[in-house]
């Protein structure tokens, strides 16, 4: 065989062996084809509970009506997956990424956002706000006011009067350890 000969038997070589052996040639259902695979006999899955869109669009919620254990509940796990690691657990903008050398937040127990209105906070969780980035695609409207609520807690038990408290949480409060603060 000369060398013209190996010359055109080479692209066609190239191109036999060329074949995709992948997930790309392999057999699929479109979106809407059906599917005895599954109770419903469909392909599309429909998404989980809870679910939010990347692209959807994030309609405002009402605030709460009233602020119960669960709604506390609910905003204390938020915080403490979204807001804990830059604001600490307490709130106090002292959180992990500060102990990295990143930028310091502000606290939200001391200072002005004591004062700050709600509107503040769910602007900032929505478009965030300085460096902290938007939470729009990860916590959803009512979770915001969820987190809202647990830092309204945040604030009042970090500095409330003693004297104010009820009889029975000022004795729980007095028969508690201290803490010595040489230790």
């Amino acid at each position: 065989m000369n060398t013209r000969n190996i010359l055109l038997l080479l692209p066609l070589l190239v191109f036999v062996g060329c074949k995709r052996q992948d997930m790309y040639t392999q057999t699929r259902s479109q979106t809407w084809d059906r599917n005895a695979f599954f109770a419903d006999g469909t392909s599309m899955r429909h998404p989980v509970a809870g679910t939010i869109a990347r692209d959807a669009p994030n309609p405002p919620v009402a605030p709460p009506a009233t602020i119960d254990a669960a709604l506390l509940a609910r905003g204390q796990e938020r915080f403490g997956i979204f807001c804990t690691p830059c604001h600490g657990r307490a709130g106090n903008g002292e959180g992990m990424i500060v102990q990295r050398g990143f930028t310091h937040p502000p606290s939200f127990v001391e200072g002005e956002l004591r004062e700050a209105k709600t509107k503040v906070f769910y602007d900032a969780i929505t478009y965030g706000h300085g460096a902290m980035y938007s939470f729009a695609d990860r916590v959803s409207p009512a979770d915001r006011w969820a987190v809202i609520a647990y830092i309204r807690a945040l604030q009042l038990s970090q500095n409330a009067d003693v004297a104010s408290l009820p009889a029975e949480d000022r004795a729980r409060l007095e028969a508690s350890p201290r803490l010595e603060a040489n230790q």
